[in-house]
């Protein structure tokens, strides 16, 4: 009977979260300056929530950028997180959470990272944030991807 209860409140869960993420409209958003996607989006905009998919150092035409230099590629990331905002009608300012994941991680890079981060995200009221160091990436030439999650206010 505990079991059977436990599956019936998760189902309600899960279906009041799907109406109410229907109820707010869903909105996909694939930016022209970004490349093209493939099987996912690179914005879905639900209420005033943004979900933005990990970005990687690729530019329009899905050619890497900065192969083989953390920090190009890392500001590379950030330009294309920017751009992603920017299309959903947000900032920086509005980033809750972000994932970064970074290809044979040593711990001299967390250097580098927060000294492109420092360029984008506010001092004082940085976003939760966590950084995962990962074998490898989609294309293997990407040594960062980095996902966000925004709240506009």
């Amino acid at each position: 009977m505990k079991v059977r209860m436990h599956v019936i409140l998760v189902f309600l869960f899960v279906i009041t979260l799907a109406t109410s993420a229907n109820a707010q409209g869903q909105k996909v958003i694939n930016p022209e300056a970004l490349s093209k996607s493939s099987g996912y989006s690179h914005v879905v905009v639900v209420g005033n929530t943004i979900y933005i998919s990990g970005q990687v150092p690729a530019d329009a035409t899905n050619a890497v950028v900065g192969k083989g230099d953390l920090r190009a590629q890392v500001t590379k990331v950030y330009e294309n997180l920017k751009i992603c905002l920017a299309a959903a009608g947000a900032t920086f300012d509005d980033v809750v959470k972000m994932n970064t994941y970074v290809v044979n991680y040593k711990p001299e890079d967390v250097t580098i990272i927060r000294e492109v981060r420092k360029n984008y995200l506010s001092k004082e009221s940085p976003p939760a944030s966590t950084l995962v160091g990962v074998q490898a990436l989609v294309n293997p030439d990407f040594l960062v991807e980095i996902e966000a999650m925004a709240v506009k206010r």
